[in-house]
């Protein structure tokens, strides 16, 4: 096959192809054409990626020529537009969210794989990207935070006194929200989690953080994917009131929450962050769908004028590119490796993965929840 990769927004850092995924697809027999210039935002050169086994064309030449297309980012209709119908367009699609990109594909009679449809599985966790750049977006949550936080995240002890540290609560146990507790306990600070999952609590316990456990009531934990089941009205205003209480108390707040295909929770009310010190920092990592706290704006960073710092930037993993280029580019090629047989796709009836991720064929939508979506905002 001949693969190629879409350029991203000129903001977007990450590539979807590096030299060492190059070299793994020529291993593999496919071709690898790329346009010129493809790694000039991570400092990657042409020569570079030639070195590896790409050949540099033309970007209208790229697309022509492809059978599967990557991308980082959702590729706008305009960009899909040079590409022959039937051709592969894998990666981060957005389904939920960028229905015009969703439409395209469909239009196009382009096949859509959608990465973040991949299922939650220990065969599947290396070709799950949701997941890799999750656990960066952690990290970075973390190192940003402290970076705007007006005092150190450790406990210092000196001859002019010692220094507690710094209270760190984070908002959602999943793979983010992991990461951010694990980074925050290297750097020093003492660290409170929440998830609504109490099997997850073991997990907080383990890296040396205390679990928070709040009453709910009602039925709440995870789906059958390892997701977040979304609360009630009643138990969201029952969290936040709870919630609010450990916010007071709190530095930094890292907020991870989201719900698999809806708007992401708002856990933290404008009362919340105004109960918090001045020069706290709340980082929220569902920014892009909504946002968990009441305040933040997408892109942004704002101070509230009680002086909270929020902080919606994103993406955070592109703020550490080189590394999220690799690791992400990994997982599009073990994506690749599994779903292509002698060029051939797996049948979606016959492997779950290509079952799952596969959005768009002949041109229709494949996922039912992505299908009712589009067709409510035609």
């Amino acid at each position: 096959m001949v693969v190629t990769a879409l350029p991203s927004p000129s903001e977007e850092r990450r590539l979807a192809l590096v030299p060492p995924a190059i070299k793994r697809l020529r291993t593999l027999g496919h071709e690898v054409r790329v346009p010129a210039g493809y790694g000039t935002p991570l400092g990657v050169s042409d020569a570079e990626l030639e070195e590896a086994g790409a050949v540099i064309v033309a970007a209208e030449d790229a697309m022509a020529e492809a059978d599967v297309a990557v991308v980082v980012q959702p590729p706008t209709p305009a960009a899909l537009a040079g590409l022959r119908p039937g051709t592969f367009v894998l990666g981060f699609l957005d389904p939920f969210f960028a229905l015009p990109t969703v439409r395209a594909l469909v239009e196009g009679q382009l096949r859509g794989m959608c990465v973040e449809l991949m299922p939650r599985s220990t065969y599947a966790q290396k070709m799950d990207a949701l997941s890799s750049q999750a656990s960066l977006a952690g990290y970075v949550a973390v190192v940003l935070a402290a970076q705007r936080i007006d005092k150190v995240l450790p406990m210092m002890s000196t001859p002019a006194g010692t220094i507690a540290p710094a209270r760190v609560f984070v908002l959602g146990v999943g793979v983010a929200g992991l990461q951010a507790i694990a980074t925050a306990k290297r750097m020093g600070a003492r660290v409170d989690a929440y998830d609504t999952r109490p099997v997850v609590a073991e997990q907080v316990r383990s890296l040396g953080a205390r679990f928070v456990e709040f009453d709910l009531g009602g039925d709440q934990g995870q789906t059958d994917q390892g997701y977040a089941k979304a609360l009630s009205e009643e138990q969201l205003a029952r969290q936040r009131e709870q919630m609010a209480k450990i916010v007071a108390q709190s530095d930094v707040v890292i907020t991870t929450a989201q719900v698999f295909g809806r708007t992401a929770p708002r856990l933290l009310d404008a009362a919340a962050i105004g109960g918090m010190k001045p020069g706290s920092v709340v980082v929220d990592l569902a920014a892009s769908t909504g946002g968990n706290v009441e305040g933040t704006v997408a892109g942004r960073e704002v101070v509230t004028d009680n002086g909270v710092r929020i902080i919606g930037l994103h993406p955070l993993p592109a703020s550490v590119a080189r590394d999220a280029s690799l690791m992400y580019a990994a997982n599009v090629v073990h994506l690749i490796e599994h779903a292509w047989h002698d060029g051939v796709l797996r049948s979606p009836s016959e492997d779950g993965i290509v079952d799952a991720v596969l959005l768009t064929d002949d041109g229709a939508v494949r996922n039912e929840h992505v299908r009712e979506r589009l067709e409510a905002s035609a």
